[in-house]
């Protein structure tokens, strides 16, 4: 099929593309003149990123020497262009300047204060280029850093280094957008080199047809470049339409075939190159020129001068400027265009560079080119869709861009719109619709973006998973393997070594057996203050305050008898002195009562005391001795008769600081050490259940309660021994103190007795409380008939 097409192509057929529009060329301002150079400027700003593509690595620092030529930056991949230094000079700074874009964004520039004297690195010509392989061609146009000069700034090299066959070359000499005639002044003034790039191009391509396509208005170029025409290379004018040096719509209007949606013209067998690119081609490979400068076009009616210039890449448009003469405009409406008027942008610094892309310095008048005015709203009239050269609908992308309906875009193939500019030419509203789809595009290309890193880092934590799955799995099985080969070696040394094999796990569980006993006499020294040392304690306590307590029993049964014998006979003497039985027996009751007080004053002052010593020994020695020493005391005293005021006075004002004499009824002793014996166990029992008073025994005796309290038994055997002998001692004294009679006198004294300040609390023993109650009822009985 492709012979066919060339076949027509050789008898000048061409085809038609669907829309485009023929607006004002307004070519004829500057390609009157000749091609000029532009001055050297003082400063140049070379971008780092001046095409579609990587950013290549600097190679140059602040302060260094540069010379013409020579490379800024390396092409550290296949994707990146290198920048070399436009002029002689030095670097001044390595930083953000404003860019030649329609953001004015500020972006990392290599700045060089020129020297003036532009010397040239050293180059190595090459007059014969057939002599060089295709890959060598390749490469020196990839070091030169040529990117596409038709606008897009795509790497030349990269769409030389496809390996599809080539079967026709398209030389794009068109220039479809008005004011810009640098391609037109290039054929007319280089023809001869741009045909030495042509040349370049089909060895490289070995391609089988190469065509120059020119639009009809630019007779020069066509009539200079026909006389390089041969039998595989034809100069074919085209009619003059925009936009047709689109690269699909010329492929159209040449070949009749459209680029399938999201296909490259390099799948039909098609390469296609700007005039200006081919030109760039000749000068890197024959003269070992990089790309350093570019043919501007300064046209407008603001310029004074007009025309086309060799403009060194980095020079500021201020410079421009100042060499074209710009007027500036009334009200500050000075407009600086990168470009066309269909596809260009304003410039919003002019500061900003000249780059590889840059073709075109318009500055209309606000006459020559008035200010788009203020939108519309969209009255349906389908001019735009007729206008379209890619057969697009631009009413519908129009809404679905600004509902962000990123689905619906794709749907209707936005990617497909070149921006030529021809739907908002025609616009009776005047929208902006190219604006809308640059900025949905602009979306939907970081919406990509961000889904694409996304889908990396997935595919990475995937990917790392596996890895941890797979070295999770080899430990496993590492450790198998080990198992499994300890385990035959231990199979294969039994019967070799039965003797060894069978001690050695006898004495493996003899040292086990040692070093689980040193690990609990460890854990035993670590932790001393257990539950087991503790109850160990308590028993122990408990032993010793039991023995102790047996002995003082027993020291006082043998004292009480010794008491009881030695108050009989005494009171044997003493009968036949006392005149009234009535007053003696009076006398008796205060003197154990008073004996009994002073008995229990010592018992306290005993228990504030230090606590007795644990060893049984010592406190059956102790109370031995306090018991022999009341026997003697008691011996040496003698009863006198006395009145019974006198003893009246002895009971109603007891003197503390002086020791009363033991009593010699052997029952009021025996009573006294009963009460010694009940307190001691009340006072143990109730400090075991509950902090309390220990005055339940001051009803009975009207003693004052003790300060300080003994330290109970932790043994509950010992407790309810206790609480059943004070039980039976209660009763036992409620019952002998029934039968003895008493004056009024002595219950009067009783009644008068101090009685403490606190009551104590109730005893828990039922034997104690039924017998503190009937004591109780019969003091107030024998009060109630005193009184009578």
């Amino acid at each position: 099929m492709i012979q066919s097409i060339l076949a027509q192509i050789k008898r000048g057929k061409l085809w038609q593309y669907a829309g485009g529009i023929f607006p004002a060329e307004r070519k004829s301002l500057s390609n009157q003149q000749a091609i000029t150079f532009a001055p050297i400027p003082k400063e140049l700003v070379i971008p780092l990123n001046q095409h579609i593509g990587e950013v290549a690595d600097v190679l140059v620092n602040v302060g260094d020497e540069v010379l013409k030529g020579q490379a800024l930056t390396s092409h550290n991949n296949f994707r990146a262009l290198p920048v070399h230094a436009s002029s002689s000079g030095t670097i001044k700074a390595i930083e953000a300047r404003p860019s030649c874009h329609a953001s004015g964004l500020p972006e990392l520039s290599i700045v060089i204060e020129t020297d003036g004297k532009d010397a040239w690195r050293e180059r190595n010509p090459t007059t014969d280029f057939t002599a060089l392989d295709r890959h060598t061609i390749i490469d020196k146009i990839h070091l030169a850093g040529i990117a596409g000069k038709g606008g897009a700034g795509f790497p030349a090299h990269i769409k030389l280094s496809v390996k599809a066959d080539i079967e026709l070359l398209i030389i794009n000499g068109i220039e479809c957008e008005p004011y810009i005639t640098s391609d037109d002044m290039l054929m007319r003034e280089y023809a001869d080199e741009l045909i030495k790039g042509i040349e370049i191009l089909e060895f490289v391509t070995q391609c089988k047809q190469t065509v120059i396509a020119i639009e009809s208005n630019k007779p020069e170029a066509i009539a200079a470049l026909s006389a390089f025409e041969t039998d595989t290379r034809r100069v074919t004018s085209v009619p003059t339409k925009y936009p047709s040096g689109g690269e699909k719509q010329l492929i159209e209007l040449l070949t009749g075939k459209q680029v399938p949606n999201k296909g490259y013209p390099i799948d039909m067998g098609i390469l296609m190159h700007n005039v200006g690119t081919a030109f760039a081609i000749k000068r890197a490979v024959i003269d070992d020129e990089p790309l350093i400068s570019r043919i501007v076009t300064i046209t407008g009616e603001a310029f004074k001068e007009k025309g086309n210039a060799h403009v060194l890449l980095g020079t500021p448009i201020q410079s421009l400027l100042a060499q074209f003469e710009l007027e500036p405009q009334p009200n500050d409406q000075t407009r600086l265009i990168i470009g066309g008027p269909m596809m260009g942008f304003t410039l919003p610094d002019a500061m900003a560079p000249v780059i590889k892309t840059t073709n075109c310095l318009l500055a209309p008048t606000v006459k020559e080119l008035p200010p788009p005015g203020q939108e519309m709203a969209c009255i349906r009239c389908g001019e735009c869709a007729d206008a379209c050269p890619a057969s697009l609908l631009p009413q519908q992308l129009y809404w679905y861009a600004k509902d962000n309906d990123h689905d619906k875009l794709n749907d209707y193939s936005l990617f497909d719109c070149i921006e030529c500019g021809s739907c908002a030419y025609v616009c009776p509203s005047e929208i902006p619709l190219v604006q809308y789809y640059r900025i949905a595009k602009a979306d939907i290309r970081k919406q990509e973006t961000e889904k694409k890193k996304a889908e990396i880092a997935r595919i990475r934590h995937e990917a790392r998973q596996e890895r941890l799955e797979r070295e999770k799995a080899a430990r496993e099985a590492k450790h198998k393997e080990a198992a499994a080969k300890r385990k035959a070696q231990l199979n294969a040394a039994k019967p070799d070594q039965p003797e060894s094999t069978t001690a050695e796990p006898t004495k493996d569980k003899a040292q086990d057996a040692v070093a689980q006993a040193l690990a609990r006499a460890k854990a035993k020294r670590q932790a001393p203050n257990t539950n087991a040392n503790i109850d160990v304690a308590a028993a122990r306590a408990a032993r010793k305050e039991q023995a102790r307590l047996a002995k003082a029993a027993k020291a006082a049964q043998e004292q009480t008898d010794n008491s009881a014998t030695t108050a009989q006979e005494q009171q044997t003497e003493a009968k036949p002195k006392a005149t009234n039985p009535a007053v003696a027996a009076a006398i008796a009751r205060a003197k154990a009562k008073k004996e009994a007080q002073q008995d229990e004053n010592e018992a306290q002052t005993s228990e504030e005391m230090p606590a007795p010593s644990k060893n049984p020994a010592v406190a059956a020695a102790i109370a031995r001795a306090k018991a022999k020493k009341e026997a003697q005391q008691a011996k040496k005293e003698e009863p006198q008769p006395q009145s019974a005021a006198t003893e009246q006075d002895d009971t109603e004002a007891p003197a503390p600081q002086e020791k009363p004499a033991p009593s010699k009824n052997p029952a009021v002793a025996a009573a006294i050490a009963r009460a010694k014996a009940k307190k001691e166990a009340q006072q143990a029992e109730k400090e075991e259940s509950q902090p309390q008073s220990a005055a339940s025994e001051q009803d009975d005796t009207e003693a004052p309660a003790p300060q300080e309290k003994p330290a109970p038994s932790k043994n509950p055997a010992v407790a309810a021994a206790i609480a059943r002998a004070k039980a039976k001692k209660a009763a036992q004294q409620a019952e002998k103190e029934e039968p003895q009679p008493q004056s009024a006198a002595t219950e009067q004294k009783d009644t008068e007795a101090p009685a403490p300040q606190e009551k104590p609390a109730p005893s828990k023993n039922p034997a104690v409380a039924a017998a503190i109650a009937r004591a109780k009822a019969k003091k107030a009985q024998q009060k109630d008939s005193t009184e009578s």
